[in-house]
Formats: C-alpha cells, structure tokens, sequence
C-alpha cells in the first residue's frame, strides 16, 4: 500500500510529500500519522536543516476527508493526537516549514499553510475557509491563526464569508511569499529552503523559536522579552559556528556549518 504520505530528501532539505492524490490529498488518519511522523524525522535528523510540504497531482490538500468523518472514523493520528489535523497544525518543530501550495487548497489546506512558516502558492490556486458554508468552523488553526496573520477585517471576511481569495490577494495581504506558475512552485519552494539551508542551522532555528515566541510577551520594550531572546540566542553566540562565520567571511569562502 502506498504511503498516504512520504519525505525525500534532497540535500539538507526534506520534502514531505501528501499522497491522496486521488482524493485530493483530504487528510485522513493514515496521512496525519505520516506527515507527523515525516516532521520528527525532519525534526530529528542534524542533516536536516529546512522543510518543504507540498501535495501529490493536482491539488496541495482539499481539508478533512468528510467521507471519513461520516462514516464515524477519526482523521487525527489516533497515536499522536497532540499534533493535530494533518499530525501538522500543532506539531511544532524549531526547522524552517515552506508550503509549496500546487493546487486546491481550501478548508484545511488553508490551515496547513497557515501553519507552515513561508509559502510558494500557484498562481492559479486559492486559499479559503469555508467551513461555515458546511455547519463547520475552522477549528484547526484557521481562525486562530488568519488574524494573527492578516488584519481582522479581512480575516473575518474570509472566516465569515467562506468566499476563497486567489493569489494575489494572498500575497497582497502577505499570506504567501511568492506566487509562481503551476509548474515552478516545488522548485521555487526548494530554492527558498536551500537558501536557508545554507544558513547557520543553530541561528535560523533560535530565530524561528524567538519569532514564533514573541505573541507570549507583552512591549517589546520590557525585560521579559528580552530575556527570553537572551535565553535563545546565548548558546548560539557561543557555539562552533558563532565562530566559524566571521572566520569565512575574513578568509573569503563559503562557511562550513556544523551545527554545534
């Protein structure tokens, strides 16, 4: 039986494949167990440094199999509930996601982006929520995480409409980073995650934690926020590669990262 969900590696880069194809990626128990297990392997793995998720055939993911949930069957990973829809949308990892959005990607496909860290969508797909128009609400991160995204007006637009916006309005409203041809969105997406790959990959993970972080605290101008970026950023100034990037740059080659 093929694999509802697969990782490939390309280099320091891992791509997490969604393999449904023939029910547009829906996201069932088998594919939610895979893709969590997909990013603690990512996770895990030192040689890995960025991620990118991306869908089999012509669709990114169509949401929840509803065929599943009317016949009564849970979608969750029934060994990991903690990560949530897809075994993605509360399973953090301190390593660079990019969603590679080739296609149809409404309801929690949307979810799935919401929660990646950076987005390469087709020109021709869209993003939307549109539970409400099926007795549902956006319960896996949607309505959480698109205000915190875009400004409210437009977010309870979308959650209250359910009217999809294409992408241009998603990278309009910085919901995407770039917006590619059909055939250029894995690539371009690859091309993202190699980037930073060849990063220092103890201070691209210290800054996502910081980032990701920074909703706990209040002003930016008080102490607690600066201790926690303290608090990361200490063991990184530290490390062998703190000391291997300045001494690259003043022997004029590409830095050798160890990750240590």
């Amino acid at each position: 039986m093929t694999a509802a969900a697969s990782l490939a590696r390309h280099g320091h880069v891992a791509v997490i494949t969604l393999n449904r194809p023939e029910a547009m990626n829906a996201v069932n128990a088998a594919l939610s167990a895979a893709v969590g297990a997909a990013l603690e392997e990512l996770a895990a793995d030192p040689e890995l440094r960025a991620g990118v998720i991306t869908g089999a055939g012509r669709a990114f993911c169509a949401g929840a199999d509803l065929e599943e949930l009317a016949r009564g069957n849970g979608i969750h990973d029934p060994e990991h509930p903690e990560w949530g829809f897809a075994g993605l949308v509360q399973h953090f990892i301190d390593k660079p996601l990019i969603a590679a959005v080739n296609g149809f990607a409404l309801g929690g496909g949307t979810e799935i982006v919401l929660a990646s860290d950076l987005a390469v969508m087709s020109q021709d797909a869209q993003l939307g929520l549109p539970e409400v128009k099926r007795g549902l609400i956006a319960a896996a991160g949607g309505v959480l995480r698109l205000p915190r995204q875009i400004p409210p007006k437009i977010a309870l637009e979308m959650a209250l409409t359910g009217t999809p916006i294409d992408a241009a309005a998603a990278a309009h409203w910085g919901l995407v980073n770039r917006v590619v041809p059909a055939g250029q969105v894995l690539d371009t997406a690859l091309e993202l995650a190699e980037t930073i790959a060849a990063n220092a990959p103890l201070s691209v993970r210290a800054s996502k934690r910081i980032i990701h972080r920074v909703n706990d605290f209040g002003s930016d101008w008080d102490r607690p926020i600066w201790q926690m970026s303290v608090e990361e950023a200490t063991p990184v100034f530290v490390s062998a590669d703190a000391k291997e990037g300045p001494r690259a740059f003043a022997e004029k080659r590409a830095p050798q990262w160890r990750g240590q």
